[in-house]
């Protein structure tokens, strides 16, 4: 900071010293005549300029060493920018740094999560690659090993594969567009008997091979939500139950309600999950014992399905005994909050 720049800085300091020395110009005058005040005024003005000078002189090379080490920091561009801030040589310059440290904080902490999301969004690209090359090399060994087979077979064994591979597209598709949900939903009253109806036919296949009984009461009520949101929360957490159901089990459908909300359970008896996993199966990529033992799990089904659920205002529990069943609920409660992100 040169001299120059720091006298500017002092532009009100200076423009309050000249007024004051016009007033006590004009008070001396006016008590003596200008011949007997004149030796007297430039005395006056002469210590007064003397001693703003040397105020000035002082303050600026005072103030120099900090400004100095500021510039030089500037310059340098470190890494650890903030431990290298020079000491604050006053009150203004102390909230200055500390406005400083506030921002550093702030930024430090966005920048990990950033990273974080970053790698949970990479591993979950490394995941969802690997799950869909899966689909992907089976249609390919049929094709290498149709000879033999019956069109109908190849067929029915094709449409498997490119049904595994549309549920891994939506999935990812609807990852992609989590962040941006506020912008793509729409509040009407929903039939929870044609959501549920038409995740069965949709997986209707997968239940008739695994011989899964699908057993639903009547339904015939009405939820306030996003109806292609929601359809995908029911279709998670089925194809979940599915994939962990035994063959010849069942998976059903009830419908509860009480003053405060309506709930949905969806239960399976299927392997179960381990307690000590339990309270982690909604987590970002958590495949927990079962999904290591089956292979099949990315881990963002019911991650995807809970977080889609408390935008919509709506809640996923879940409760399991390993080995006999699993049950997940979906609540709507009936005094709604509306979440937009």
């Amino acid at each position: 900071m040169s001299l120059l720049q720091y006298i500017k800085d002092k532009r009100f300091f200076l423009l309050l010293y000249i007024i004051l020395m016009l007033f006590v110009s004009l008070m001396m005058m006016i008590n003596d005549s200008w011949i007997e005040a004149a030796p007297n005024l430039l005395y006056t003005h002469l210590v007064g300029l003397f001693l703003v000078s040397l105020y000035i002189t002082i303050g600026y090379y005072y103030r120099r060493s900090f400004y100095l080490e500021l510039y030089e920091l500037t310059e340098t561009k470190k890494e650890d920018f903030f431990a290298a801030i020079p000491k604050a040589q006053n009150n203004e310059q102390a909230l200055y740094i500390n406005l400083i440290k506030i921002l550093d904080d702030n930024y430090s902490k966005q920048l990990r999560e950033l990273m974080v999301e970053r790698q949970d969004h990479q591993d979950f690209i490394m995941s969802w690659i690997h799950e869909v090359k899966l689909p992907i090399a089976a249609s390919s060994l049929l094709m290498e090993n149709s000879r033999g087979k019956s069109v109908g077979f190849l067929v029915d064994k094709f449409e498997d594969e490119l049904n595994k591979i549309d549920n891994y597209v939506e999935q990812a598709l609807y990852y992609s567009r989590i962040d941006s949900f506020s912008k793509d939903y729409f509040i009407t009253d929903i039939s929870l008997d044609q959501i549920v109806k038409n995740s069965v036919k949709k997986y209707a296949k997968l239940f008739i091979t695994k011989r899964i009984r699908f057993q639903m009461d009547e339904i015939r009520q009405f939820v306030q939500s996003d109806s292609k949101w929601l359809a995908f929360i029911v279709d998670q957490i089925t194809a979940n139950a599915l994939k962990y159901t035994y063959e010849e089990g069942e998976i059903s459908f009830v419908f509860e309600e009480d003053r405060s909300e309506k709930r949905l359970l969806i239960q399976d008896t299927g392997i179960g999950i381990k307690q000590g996993d339990l309270h982690r199966v909604f987590e970002k990529g958590f495949t927990g014992s079962n999904g290591r033992i089956h292979m099949k799990s990315t881990g963002m089904g019911l991650y995807l399905a809970r977080q889609m659920a408390l935008k919509l205002g709506h809640e996923l529990s879940i409760q399991s005994e390993e080995g006999i069943n699993t049950r997940v609920t979906i609540h709507f409660p009936k005094m709604r909050t509306y979440y937009q992100f």
